[in-house]
């Protein structure tokens, strides 16, 4: 059986991707046999096109896509059953416009936000509960943000970063009446997840009469903080990018907007463009004086890497715990 036979096809629209790496972080496949290829013309860096969507597909690289999806809906499960279902509130008119709020015992607490993943034309917000498990016990309020994607958008990413950004807002201003301290809220995301929360932290609060630092810190993790290469990918398959879209949606030509410390992570298993990305962005918030710490998980793939949100001595779980301090 061919590797690309193996690969479930519904991994593709769950989230990115991940490969082998080198120490200079050169990602490759995995191990099998790839499947031939003639290098053509480069279309962005060294990447000819084939090698560019590929970067950007996670299911070209992902052999486990599926076997990790069973296991975080098997995990998912069991944590409903000891959290409890969270509560259910609109942060707008639309039937999706809605968070998920998983209370902590600790009152006036952190809050943790989460923006999903999933290529953004895939996910929804139930797919955290396994990780808000581990938020909620460590003594922080997790809420999860459900938004359209980008397929019932027409395309536009333009709608669901609107989306997110008033979730936010929402939840500063509600915070108190779920026992949530207004003074600590965070945000953490994954995948595409992370392009979208990366695009709420450059929002310009002070315009809507809010301070400008309602988040005092994020975690994002294997994220596309520039949407260039993104555009040139077979991405722009579904995603109606334009010059505007491109400019107003890369955080990384942004940066004098965000005014939080961020903390960027990826595998050392993923593509080489989600390897690039974080790198690329890290770098840049560090040469403009931003508080920014970039953490390089070894062994991790893509979506192993997105597991580690649950995991209070692992990877995002980790660094969120620490940012929060309640490590």
């Amino acid at each position: 059986m061919r590797r690309r036979e193996f690969i479930v096809g519904a991994a593709g629209a769950a989230a990115e991707t991940f490969a082998l790496a080198s120490d200079q972080a050169a990602a490759q496949r995995c191990v099998g046999p790839s499947p031939l290829h003639v290098k053509g013309p480069a279309v962005w860096l060294d990447l000819d096109q084939q090698e560019l969507d590929d970067a950007y597909d996670q299911s070209v690289y992902a052999f486990n896509a599926a076997n990790i999806g069973e296991r975080v809906e098997a995990n998912n499960e069991k944590a409903l059953s000891v959290i409890g279902k969270p509560e259910r509130v609109a942060y707008g008119p639309a039937e999706i416009e809605k968070v998920d709020i998983y209370r902590t015992t600790r009152p006036n607490a952190p809050v943790i936000i989460h923006i999903h993943g999933g290529a953004w034309r895939a996910g929804r917000s139930a797919y955290f509960v396994s990780c808000a498990e581990m938020f909620v016990k460590a003594g922080a309020n997790c809420v999860a943000v459900d938004f359209n994607n980008v397929l019932e958008t027409n395309g536009d990413l333009f709608p669901m970063v609107n989306q997110c950004q008033r979730a936010v807002v929402h939840i500063y201003q509600s915070a108190p009446n779920f026992g949530g301290n207004t003074n600590e809220i965070y945000l953490c995301g994954n995948w595409s997840g992370s392009h979208l929360a990366c695009c709420v932290l450059t929002t310009q609060w002070e315009r809507q009469g809010l301070p400008r630092d309602i988040i005092k810190g994020a975690v994002l993790a294997s994220g596309m903080y520039d949407l260039k290469a993104v555009r040139l990918s077979k991405r722009a398959s579904y995603v109606k990018f334009t010059d505007e879209m491109e400019e107003a949606l890369s955080p990384q030509r942004h940066i004098d907007n965000i005014h939080t410390s961020l903390v960027l992570v990826h595998g050392t298993l993923e593509t080489p463009e989600f390897q690039r990305q974080t790198r690329d962005f890290a770098a840049a918030l560090k040469a403009a004086g931003k508080p920014a710490e970039l953490i390089v998980a070894k062994g991790y793939n893509h979506f192993e890497l997105y597991e580690t949100f649950g995991h209070p001595y692992a990877g995002v779980g980790r660094a969120a715990l620490e940012m929060m301090k309640l490590a």
